[in-house]
């Protein structure tokens, strides 16, 4: 029996709708994105949404999800709730400040990375942060997934993606679209090439980078 089941006073999951939205079109470019690869960290899980269909999707994968401390969306129930053999416990990481997990050898590191929605809401330093982790945790070929919106030329490319960034900085003025040029150099500073940039649904995209070390 599912665990949130057993818990009469279990509130409901938190749900996003734009997940349930926007996986069938990730998924197609994590199916062949993440082919070859074993071992995904995931950042900024949120709900689990994500984690859970994913790994469900794809089965060859462990797909290690994460989130800030505290940050109940729900995540760690919709975990236990799934059962999935290659969906683990989630971690604590806050990319701004640790702690990142450390490899105890070479192997063990990471060879895929996903995130989703997520560097809109960071303020640029803890961009930066997230990426100086990854740097520590990716194996030498990974391959990192990043979805979300983003500008491109220091221009937005559409007018909803104008008053999204509005909003959020109206929330946080530390949050924002980011230029995906911005966030490609600060890929390339850690070995990663940026190898497909895919329109997807809602102005959004979905950026494929591989490490050659």
């Amino acid at each position: 029996m599912p665990l949130s089941t057993c818990l009469p006073d279990s509130p409901p999951l938190p749900a996003s709708p734009a997940c349930e939205r926007n996986r069938a079109p990730i998924l197609d470019v994590l199916s062949t994105a993440f082919a070859t690869r074993q071992h995904v960290l995931e950042i900024g899980s949120g709900t689990g949404q994500h984690a859970v269909h994913f790994a469900a999707a794809m089965p060859w994968l462990q797909w290690q999800s994460s989130d800030r401390a505290g940050q109940d969306l729900g995540l760690a129930r919709r975990l236990a709730d799934a059962a999935l053999a290659n969906a683990p416990a989630p971690l604590d990481l806050d990319v701004a400040r640790g702690p990142w997990p450390v490899p105890a050898v070479d192997a063990a590191r990471f060879d895929a990375a996903f995130t989703a929605n997520t560097l809109h809401i960071m303020g640029w330093d803890a961009v930066e942060a997230c990426f100086a982790g990854l740097d520590t945790v990716l194996a030498d070929d990974a391959t990192l997934v990043v979805y979300g919106p983003f500008n491109e030329g220091g221009a937005f490319t559409s007018d909803s993606n104008r008053d999204f960034d509005a909003m959020l900085r109206a929330r946080d003025p530390h949050s924002g679209l980011r230029d995906l040029e911005a966030v490609d150099a600060l890929a390339a500073r850690i070995g990663l090439r940026l190898q497909d940039d895919v329109a997807m649904p809602a102005h959004n995209r979905c950026l494929v980078w591989r490490r050659r070390r």
